[in-house]
């Protein structure tokens, strides 16, 4: 059997009502017919919109296949005690054009309870924002479940969300339970449980190009939502020059940031786990053992478990968001 080897993929990109332009204007990637591409996902199991391996001798597999077939060589041997043949990280680029719903997402116990299969935690890092750009991030008071009913009831949810203004480079860490919403003017990297489970409690009075409003789960989201009040909710973080730094430590997944402006040796013995690494800024080449790999922005690529060391050359000041679940 021929060796694992990094793995590209072919997106998948889909079109929202508040999706915008900037997936094609800046990033540069080519959405086809698509008018408003809201999303594209870069790195996905998720079983109705898996990615495609786009190089080697693998190309034309989806990613489950892959996992199905490599098992722990490719993701790790707990992970696949643990997840089986769904890879466990969904990757994604946001452009949020208008406002998206207001939203929260059930935690794992929800979602095996309601037959959902994984919960989904995620976070955003902030590509490029406009200069009014802003989110919602949990509420902006102590909160019980009485109170946020009353003030959906009476159509003042607004009243009670916590709005926070963006700029570039800022991460938000959004557990689920955590009501939440994206505004206008938004490019940003998603990393997620593989999960497509969302419930929508508001969703701005807008309507379709049929008239129609989008379905509401309001009843559903009752039980997922984390009532607790967080008073901070950008993650702070330090970069480390010609070095790796970490952003988010999870039970779902851990990020990192390499910034380079030399090249770089990194070593993933000690991790049992598949590492993502996307490129967020410049371009670089990745060497290992194999044919060597060109990245630019908004590049995507899955590094597998039996894959234990690789050298990165930036070609420019580069970027990178490593992914894996330690």
């Amino acid at each position: 059997m021929q060796s694992l080897y990094p793995f590209r993929f072919t997106p998948v990109f889909k079109e929202k009502i508040w999706g915008g332009q900037k997936i094609k204007d800046i990033l540069h990637l080519n959405v086809g017919e698509i008018p408003n591409c809201g999303e594209v996902w870069l790195v996905s199991g998720v079983p109705d919109s898996p990615t495609v391996v786009s190089n080697g001798y693998l190309a034309g597999n989806e990613l489950n296949e892959l996992v199905e077939v490599f098992m722990g060589d490719l993701v790790g041997d707990k992970i696949y005690d643990h997840f089986g043949d769904i890879f466990p990280i969904l990757i994604k680029i946001i452009d949020s054009n208008d406002w998206l719903s207001v939203q929260v997402h059930p935690d794992d116990a929800l979602a095996a309870k309601r037959n959902l299969g994984n919960g989904k935690t995620e976070m955003w890092y902030v590509l490029q924002a406009d200069e009014s750009g802003e989110l919602i991030s949990g509420f902006n008071c102590p909160m019980t479940e009485e109170k946020y009913v009353k003030h959906l009831n009476d159509k003042h949810l607004k009243d009670i969300l916590n709005f926070e203004k963006v700029v570039n480079d800022d991460v938000f860490f959004i557990p689920s339970g955590r009501i939440h919403a994206l505004g206008p003017g938004l490019l940003l990297a998603e990393i997620q449980q593989t999960s497509d489970t969302t419930y929508r409690v508001y969703d701005w009075d807008r309507i379709d190009h049929k008239g129609m409003s989008r379905e509401l789960h309001t009843e559903e989201a009752l039980e997922a939502i984390d009532y607790e009040y967080v008073s901070e909710h950008k993650t702070k973080f330090t970069p480390h020059k010609n070095g790796t730094a970490p952003i988010i430590e999870s039970e779902f997944f851990t990020t990192n940031i390499i910034e380079i402006s030399q090249p770089l040796r990194k070593d993933y013995g000690e991790i049992d786990s598949f590492v993502i690494l996307m490129c967020i800024e410049g371009n670089c080449t990745i060497k290992w053992d194999g044919e060597p790999l060109e990245m630019k922005i908004s590049d995507t690529v899955v590094i597998p478990n039996i894959i234990d060391k690789l050298e990165l050359y930036p070609n420019t000041n580069c970027k990178l968001l490593e992914v894996y679940i330690a």
